[in-house]
């Protein structure tokens, strides 16, 4: 059952000294099997179900299994919250700022991406294990704010005992799950944690509007992306004289030529042109555009592409870092051209990548960037955010761009 409220773990006036001990009462009885003093509530009982059937004992140390640091770097691209981060930290300033409490962030399985708070909140927090990379699902270290918000899916505040491990007792947290607006599903969940002496009946409420906020911040994003892309691709698709489609990364629908109205297209892991062949339309060409994909489906005779002439020409891409004038990118190809305007940063990553044909490691770029080759994780943020513009163009493993790209450069 799907719970919408935030409910608090303690009523307001409660002495939280005194609540804590009937807590360890109702949970030593529940463990043991004997009669407790009080039944737990519904969302704390549910979850202590959960995690008895998953094999999670209530004295085992949870077994948190970190990710690699590259493994971490693409959850967090892939998390779709990155966007949000500032506005999470900043929202939730008022519970973190006295240093007793860390703020969270984790995606959809449960696993930390980010995290913040004072060093000594971070120091009491690694002794738990709750740090970044680390799995805080149900199933991991039981019950829990962030494991049990997505099992839920409910914002959700758990004091003391409530926790399933007894290694947990000494904290209190409270979890709100982040939504996409746009389907509904789960992005992740934000969570403050900290000491049991700090709970407080109006945390869960604000870390539930914090996380409210969050979805609407995402959502005035995704309308600017496609409003974005549509004024680059309306004009295309009116001089194509051919059907088409402009679709973010997402493969939501920013404008369509002489096709049915559709909202969504489904697109594969990563598109490789020229062409690819979708549920909804058939077999298409691929041609890039400034945060996503222009497809045209080949005609329905089956006779090839819609232009009839195979698969689309190659792009080219020309660096404008003229000095005295801001950097630009020009991106032309069989569809039309268009202009994209990088940072003085992103800038830089591009003529590094085209100098060099073969392409450079996110070790490479950093060494060449900042003078140092361990910022390999600030690198692959940027990348990641360059990428977004210039959909399709940039391939990975190394950096570089795409094949078929044809690339100049204007000094």
């Amino acid at each position: 059952m799907s719970r919408t409220a935030a409910e608090p773990a303690m009523a307001f006036g409660e002495d939280p000294r005194r609540y804590a001990r009937l807590l360890a009462e109702v949970y030593d009885a529940t463990m043991s099997g004997s009669r407790a003093p009080a039944r737990p509530r519904e969302v704390i009982g549910d979850s202590w179900q959960r995690v008895r059937a998953a094999g999670v004992g209530p004295d085992t140390h949870p077994g948190i299994d970190p990710l690699a640091a590259s493994d971490l770097e693409r959850r967090r691209r892939e998390s779709g919250l990155a966007a949000v981060i500032d506005d999470l930290r900043g929202g939730l300033e008022p519970l973190t700022a006295d240093g007793d409490n860390i703020l969270v962030v984790a995606d959809r399985e449960g696993r930390v991406l980010w995290r913040s708070g004072s060093s000594r909140v971070l120091t009491n927090a690694d002794r738990l294990g709750f740090v970044e990379g680390a799995s805080w699902a149900e199933n991991s270290v039981g019950t829990n704010a962030i494991g049990t918000a997505l099992a839920s899916r409910s914002p959700v505040q758990i004091f003391s005992a409530e926790h399933f491990a007894r290694s947990h007792h000494a904290w209190t947290c409270a979890g709100a799950p982040i939504r996409d607006a746009r389907t509904g599903s789960i992005l992740g969940v934000v969570d403050v944690s900290g000491p049991a002496a700090t709970i407080h009946p109006t945390t869960v409420a604000l870390v539930t509007a914090v996380a409210r906020l969050a979805e609407s911040r995402l959502r005035e994003a995704h309308l600017v992306g496609l409003d974005r892309l549509r004024s680059v691709a309306a004009p295309m698709l009116a001089g194509l004289g051919r059907p088409g489609i402009a679709v973010d990364t997402d493969g939501w629908v920013a404008a369509v030529g002489d096709l049915a109205p559709r909202t969504r297209v489904t697109l594969p892991t990563g598109v490789v042109g020229p062409l690819i062949r979708l549920p909804e339309l058939g077999l298409c060409s691929v041609d890039p555009l400034p945060g996503g994909w222009l497809l045209q489906p080949e005609r329905a005779d089956g006779s090839g592409p819609a232009d009839g002439g195979g698969a689309p020409a190659g792009t080219r891409v020309t660096l404008d870092l003229r000095p005295g004038r801001p950097p630009e990118v020009i991106v032309g190809g069989a569809a039309g051209a268009w202009r994209y305007a990088p940072s003085p940063r992103h800038a830089q990553i591009l003529e590094l990548i085209a100098v060099d044909g073969a392409g450079r490691s996110a070790a490479q770029l950093a060494e060449a960037l900042f003078g140092d080759a361990e910022k390999v994780i600030t690198v692959r943020a940027e990348i990641s955010r360059l990428r977004r513009g210039l959909a399709g163009l940039i391939a990975a493993q190394p950096y570089r761009f795409a094949d078929g790209v044809a690339v100049e450069i204007l000094r």
